[in-house]
This record gives structure tokens, sequence and C-alpha cells, in this order.
């Protein structure tokens, strides 16, 4: 968006920073969490890969259940199940999100973290292959969050477009991958597995989406946002 003023002005661009304004909102708009900071600590101890999304991004996963009144949500890729707890504390009484992860180390970790935040009610974690497991699945949730292997993103997209219901959301995440999708000459098999996403959405008239750009705690990257028509 243009600067208000109608100049143009240059956005910090070091990780230092980007680091200093996500802790300087959140010290505003998200208060101290024990459980969350725990689910930190845990997965931390567990040596689990720091690829969860941020604190910021948790709480905007949080704020979009409430927005839509969602009482279903999907989820591929649990990890430590920070995401999850997020959503799950954004349904109401009688909502549920089915998390589906590959690794049982994983899936173990999060049902502590889940279980810890008081929230083992609301959340199922189905352990195994996640195009396995969707597979099985029935219509229809209210979102999908797809946050796992990207070679496999295809995939998941084409089952999270049968299982959402029309003016449902599907959320793909790091489809920016620090600017990196948009350059011919890297070919990673992750990199190439967004880029087929990509392609697959062009034009799909199932779909409406755009990419948002982040930079945060986490670095450079981004999420695609579609809703089903």
């Amino acid at each position: 968006m243009a600067a208000p003023d109608g100049r143009q002005h240059f956005a910090a661009t070091s990780i230092v920073e980007w680091k200093r304004s996500d802790a300087y909102h959140n010290s505003f708009l998200i208060p101290k969490d024990e459980v969350i900071e725990g689910i930190l600590k845990n997965n931390a101890n567990n040596r689990l890969p720091d690829i969860a999304v941020s604190t910021a991004q948790g709480k905007f996963l949080n704020l979009l259940v409430r927005t839509l009144g969602a009482k279903r949500v999907l989820e591929i890729g649990t990890l430590g199940g920070f995401s999850t707890v997020w959503f799950a504390r954004g349904l109401p009484v009688d909502g549920k999100i089915i998390s589906l992860e590959l690794s049982t180390k994983c899936a173990k970790v999060a049902q502590e973290n889940i279980n810890s935040a008081g929230l083992s009610d609301k959340v199922e974690i189905i352990v195994g292959p996640a195009a396995e497991s969707l597979a099985k699945l029935e219509p229809a949730f209210d979102i999908v969050f797809i946050d796992a292997d990207k070679p496999s993103n295809v995939i998941y997209y084409k089952e999270a477009k049968r299982l959402v219901r029309k003016g449902g959301v599907i959320i793909i995440d790091n489809t920016v991958w620090a600017g990196l999708v948009a350059s011919p000459e890297h070919t990673d098999p992750k990199i190439e597995g967004i880029r087929s996403l990509l392609e697959v959405m062009k034009g799909d008239p199932d779909v409406d989406a755009t990419t948002i750009g982040t930079v945060g705690e986490k670095g450079y990257d981004g999420f695609t946002y579609a809703i089903r028509n």
C-alpha cells in the first residue's frame, strides 16, 4: 500500500528489524501466555524444527476462526501443535479441528501440548501420510490450513477444495519462500512444489485467491489465501 502522504517509504529489510517489530507489536496486542510459552519450550526440548507459524500468525489464525464463525477446521501438518492450539482456542464449544501429521514423534509432542492447553476435546490428530488420511475425510470444513511438505501442495490443495464448504477458506502457508519462488534459477523440490500449486490455481474457477508476502520473526515468506466459490 502507498504511504498516506503519497511518498515512497522504504521498509526495513533485516530480520533483526522484523523480529523487533513483531516483538513490539505483540507486546501491545498479544498478552503473555504461559500455555503458549510452554508449548514453544516443549517443542524446543523435544528438538522439533523451529518452523511453526509465528505468535502473530497464530493469533491471526485464531482471529480468522472467530471472524468466520468457523466450527470445523482441517489442518495439514501438525508439527508440535502450535498453530493447532491457536485454531482450537478460537472454536466454539461444539467446534473441532482435525490435524494430520506424518511423524509419530511430532504427533506425540503435539498431543502433550494440546492436553496442557485443555483442548483435547476439540482436537483430533490423525497420524499417517496426509494424502491417505485426506481421502478418508468427508466435507465440509470451514477452513483448511495447508502447512506440510511443499512437493505435495497440489495433492493437498485438490483435496482441500473437495473438503471445504462453498465460501470456506483455504490457506497454503510458505508460498513466497523468501522470494525464491519468483526466481527461475532456484529449482529446489520445495520451490517447484509451490510453483506447481500456483500453476494449478491459475484460472481455477473453483477459487478466488491471492498471495500475501510477510516478514517477521520467522523471516521473509508469505501465504496464499483462497475462498472456495
